[in-house]
């Protein structure tokens, strides 16, 4: 993985857990278990990455929902 798509996604991993109220291995493993960090963040960085902290959040956070990692 190329530095800055894993600084990307070290990020993202912690935006999350502060904004989850939840550890940072408890989103890394959800991101993993689910395909969402290797089936949309890690590919999609070259757009992800443009998107402002707020959106990017909100977009991740919905589609955990969606993959079942997160409570409706």
């Amino acid at each position: 993985m190329d530095k800055k798509i894993l600084e990307f996604v070290t990020y993202c991993i912690s935006k999350l857990a502060h904004q989850l109220q939840l550890s940072q291995s408890d989103v890394y493993d959800r991101l993993k278990q689910s395909g969402i960090l290797y089936g949309y963040l890690v590919p999609s960085y070259d757009v992800l990455h443009t998107f402002g902290s707020r959106y990017l959040m909100d977009d991740l956070t919905e589609y955990m929902r969606e993959k079942g990692v997160l409570p409706q």
